[in-house]
């Protein structure tokens, strides 16, 4: 019978093939939480080196040429990389690690953590590369194998609501939100109303057709004089980055990614935050997975953001922003407009957004569901 294990002997070995190794969720929440709970970490993740980070030990895993040798090279690879821990708890990240996830469960006495963060079926009704007549097929497929390979693992842990009806087991689940760290938002200064400089609208994440920005390029074009756009974020598509540069005015900044300890600094300096998802399957029901309005709260600033009902049901309830059609330019500059015009109006939301953070949304609360979760798995015999 396997003996029980607590926080202060257990080794944890968290595995990506698709993040890198300081992605927010998986290092800075996740791996940082569970090191300070004395849980001994080691991440095995895109990087360039083997080294040890705010005592998190990283094997690093050469970043793949392209999809297929992600899905297949390197995941082999992460599970050669995985089974030389010897760890007690096994925590994986990616869907097209379940068969690993399978195979470390099956092969040892550990633990296993599927952690979910995406609604993978529903995006893949949206991905181009995906032959459209196959994309319905290939979603059906990526649900039943989701949810058959879960009876294997012994916690699954989702990113939203919306992937927690996935599954079956519900005793399994843990909602775990990507809350901010509020200790990367202290002494976040806003520079205020009377400092000098432009007006800034920025917003953070992948520079994608289906996180709208096309219609942010186009926003920014029917805005007064005095006012930029910030884009903290990546491409991932080389020909409409090419087409997205060659359309923007000089009122656009490329900022690039950003490492998450310097987003605030950024945020800090800003004065809305704009979230431009499109309605697809996807992002519609992706409420408390849309980790932008909450970094945008932390920091204070006022909202704008896609109509969806249960994005305006938040942003209303709080108070903390304004939602407008994500495809509609026009719109769009209109009410950053308004915002400019009502500075009063717009200090309060942000004001709100701030409050409603501190008090609820952060991950310093968030994270004692993710201690739970791993306090029951070491207790178990």
């Amino acid at each position: 019978m396997q003996q029980p294990i607590n926080n202060k002997t257990a080794k944890v070995c968290i595995l990506t093939s698709v993040h890198s190794a300081f992605d927010t969720r998986i290092f800075h929440k996740e791996a940082r939480t569970l090191v300070n709970a004395r849980y001994n970490v080691i991440l095995i993740a895109q990087h360039n080196k083997n080294e040890v980070v705010d005592r998190v030990k990283i094997v690093a895993l050469p970043k793949p040429k392209n999809r297929f040798f992600r899905v297949f090279t390197t995941a082999r690879e992460t599970y050669k990389l995985a089974l030389r821990q010897k760890a007690d708890i096994y925590h994986f990240h990616d869907p097209e690690l379940i068969p690993v996830g399978i195979l470390l469960k099956v092969l040892t006495r550990a633990k296993v953590i599927y952690d979910v963060h995406e609604d993978v079926p529903k995006q893949i009704l949206t991905k181009e590369w995906i032959p459209l007549y196959l994309r319905a097929l290939v979603s059906k497929i990526a649900f039943l194998s989701e949810r058959v390979s879960s009876i294997f693992f012994d916690a699954i842990i989702v990113a939203g609501n919306d992937i927690a009806k996935h599954f079956p087991t519900s005793n399994k689940i843990t909602i775990l939100r990507n809350f901010p760290l509020l200790e990367a938002t202290q002494g976040n200064k806003k520079k205020g109303q009377n400092a000098k400089g432009p007006f800034v609208i920025v917003y953070t994440g992948g520079l994608t057709k289906d996180r709208g920005i096309k219609e942010m390029v186009e926003m920014i074009n029917y805005v007064k004089n005095g006012v930029e756009l910030w884009l903290l974020g990546s491409f991932d598509d080389f020909s409409l980055e090419r087409e997205i540069k060659k359309k923007a005015s000089k009122k656009v900044k490329f900022v690039g990614q950003v490492p998450y300890e310097q987003v605030f600094q950024y945020l800090g300096e800003a004065d809305i935050g704009l979230i431009l998802l499109h309605p697809t399957p996807h992002y519609v029901v992706a409420l408390d997975r849309i980790n932008k309005i909450f970094e945008y709260m932390a920091a204070g600033l006022p909202i704008v953001a896609s109509n969806f009902p249960g994005l305006r049901e938040i942003i209303e309830d709080i108070g903390c922003g304004i939602t407008v059609n994500p495809l509609n330019p026009r719109e769009i500059a209109e009410t950053i407009e308004y915002l400019i015009m009502h500075p009063n109006n717009a200090q309060k939301m942000g004001e709100n957004g701030r409050k409603a953070t501190l008090k609820k949304y952060n991950w310093e609360i968030e994270k004692e569901r993710l201690l739970t979760t791993y306090k029951k798995l070491t207790k178990k015999v």
